[in-house]
């Protein structure tokens, strides 16, 4: 006898109309009528994590690096709440991801049951373009595809709650009847121009522009040769954000890098130089690392009009898609021979002879910046990087150049530690035959990562093609708090709250039937990581490396910073004799090529 269809196959149905090819996630009771309609049809394809927080990740490097809609499904209670951290990362990040959550049947809520928790409140915050609980089966299909659409309109998380129920009830039959909402499937998208008097405006100010910087984000994704010929015609120098930098070809002698607090020297030199800044695409929240207000006359490119001023006072705002926009102004911008472009080309020179001489510097045992300036070296044109929060993410910033033909992504608004393994699976599901490098600390590794490290075990056998190599430093320390805590503070390293337990990453993973790799010492470095490249299975390569390599922010605002940095460590006393005679040499280097 045919199985009855369910509400629950109607939502997987629906699922493959929007496309969707993977389901992340973690099992339990509430959502098993779910589970078992997957099973049952021929996609998608569910994809067990260890942890709902990292189910969640996964749906994120799913939009981020396939440019599509992340998918994720927990059952109620603890299931919900550990789902937040991932959510939460797509909202800020500004990614489409669409989470099925399930709820106690209807009949209990309100009576204390078990994991029952009001969901509503939940998720009121991080889905507040659309959070919804289905109560009829009738109700089910428009609300799939409301909850995609508002995902990709919005670029934000949608929440779509489903009681056990309404889950295993029978699929509804709709038609025409009062109360009954058909709808479609379907979403697309314009062109958004920006209005003629902005554009006049925004042409005045540039032409009256005699140092012009570009600040490009992620807007700007896939129009780098666009950016390229904006930047040529008006002599500019180009910063990114974080989440700008792999959209650009930094090899460029006008890309000065990202800026920020993790920037480098010469982005802090360009938007501290600067007369007129052009916003393109970047919504940054390091207001610091902008000029001075007054000092530059702004004009910023942005497709939502509610962060147009959101960060900085500008002048112009241009409302469009920014590939539209770039284009209507270089319709319109004359050629110009702007002395500005070779102090923008020298501030270049100096920050990747500054980059090289800091990896240079000896450390105990190794250096990560040489780890990661080596890794670098050997990266495929093709390569996927997933960067975990920590001190990887300045090492990234200052010594990794994403090939024209690679990506990358991290938690960059939200900053979550952990994210790196479940993106990096995520975008090895996405493009199996693409190699992917993920870089991490040991203490985002412990966090999260080992976890997943299980799940790399149970998948890898499953695509094209298996390189997948993790680069695990270790050196026992939250690094970049600790360095907080003498930077801001002006106090010394808390070794209770930083130190990071021994753990051995390499021995694990061979447990896990992966490869592991140990660098314990710099001679061994360019050998390992040349294996680790050639191994045809994932490789953990663990690298022991010095926590007392200085996390400095990009002169001039690192040199205001020196003094506290120098306080916390000479309360240390012993312990922090080594991390000064760092700090200073790192300022010496700053110095001497500025």
């Amino acid at each position: 006898m045919d199985r009855q269809k369910t509400t629950s196959d109607l939502i997987v149905e629906r699922l493959g109309i929007w496309q969707v090819e993977r389901i992340y996630g973690y099992a339990g009771d509430g959502n098993n009528p779910l589970l078992g309609a997957i099973r049952r049809a021929d996609g998608p394809e569910f994809i067990a994590a260890r942890h709902e927080e990292s189910a969640a990740f996964m749906a994120v490097g799913e939009a981020k690096y396939g440019d599509r809609v992340g998918v994720v499904t927990s059952t109620q209670g603890p299931g919900a709440v550990h789902l937040l951290n991932g959510l939460y990362d797509a909202k800020l990040d500004s990614v489409p991801v669409v989470a099925l959550v399930a709820q106690q049947h209807q009949s209990v809520l309100g009576s204390d049951y078990q994991q029952e928790i009001d969901l509503g409140h939940l998720f009121a915050d991080v889905s507040s373009p659309f959070l919804q609980t289905v109560t009829t089966p009738e109700q089910l299909p428009m609300v799939i595809d409301r909850a995609f659409r508002s995902a990709l309109a919005n670029r934000q998380p949608s929440v779509v709650i489903l009681p056990h129920d309404v889950q295993q009830a029978p699929a509804p039959d709709l038609g025409q009847s009062h109360g009954e909402v058909v709808t479609a499937p379907r979403w697309t998208q314009g062109r958004v121009l920006a209005r003629e008097e902005d554009l006049e405006q925004a042409l005045q100010v540039l032409a009256e522009g005699q140092k012009i910087a570009l600040l490009v984000g992620q807007g700007c994704r896939g129009q780098w040769e666009q950016v390229a010929r904006l930047a040529e015609r008006l002599g500019a120098g180009i910063a990114t954000s974080l989440l700008g930098k792999p959209h650009v070809d930094e090899s460029h002698p006008l890309v000065t890098g990202t800026m920020g607090h993790l920037g480098t020297t010469a982005s802090a030199a360009l938007l501290q130089g600067c007369d007129t800044l052009l916003i393109l695409g970047s919504n940054d929240p390091w207001t610091e690392f902008y000029p001075p207000p007054g000092q530059a006359r702004a004009i910023q490119v942005d497709v939502d009009p509610a962060v147009i001023g959101n960060r900085y006072p500008v002048e112009v705002g241009l409302v469009g898609h920014s590939s539209e926009v770039i284009g209507q102004l270089l319709e319109r911008l004359p050629e110009r021979d702007d002395p500005w472009r070779s102090t923008v080309e020298e501030a270049v020179t100096t920050w990747r002879e500054i980059s090289r001489l800091r990896a240079e510097v000896p450390a105990e045992p190794l250096n990560p910046e040489l780890v990661v300036r080596e890794l670098n070296r050997r990266l495929p044109e093709d390569v996927q990087l997933a960067i975990d929060v920590g001190s990887s993410v300045y090492h990234y910033v200052r010594q990794i150049a994403v090939p024209p033909g690679g990506n990358a992504h991290l938690s960059s608004t939200l900053a979550s530690m952990g994210c790196a393994i479940p993106y990096a699976l995520a975008a090895k599901e996405v493009s199996p035959q693409r190699p992917v490098v993920a870089l991490a600390g040991d203490g985002a590794m412990e966090m999260l990562g080992n976890n997943e490290l299980i799940t790399l075990a149970t998948r890898w056998r499953t695509w094209e093609n298996p390189r997948f190599v993790l680069v695990a430093l270790h050196n026992q320390d939250l690094a970049e708090v600790s360095w907080e805590q003498r930077e801001t503070e002006s106090e010394p390293r808390f070794e209770e709250s930083q130190t990071v337990p021994r753990f051995d990453f390499a021995g694990y993973a061979e447990l896990l039937g992966l490869h592991g790799m140990r660098i314990h010492d710099v001679s061994a470095l360019e050998r390992v990581l040349d294996e680790a490249f050639s191994v045809e299975r994932p490789v953990v390569v663990e690298v022991l490396t010095d926590p007392d390599v200085p996390l400095i922010p990009p002169f001039p605002h690192g040199r205001e910073l020196l003094d506290s940095m120098r306080t916390g460590l000479a309360a240390e006393g012993e312990s922090g004799h080594h991390g000064l005679e760092l700090l200073e040499r790192y300022a010496e280097i700053e110095e001497e090529r500025r």
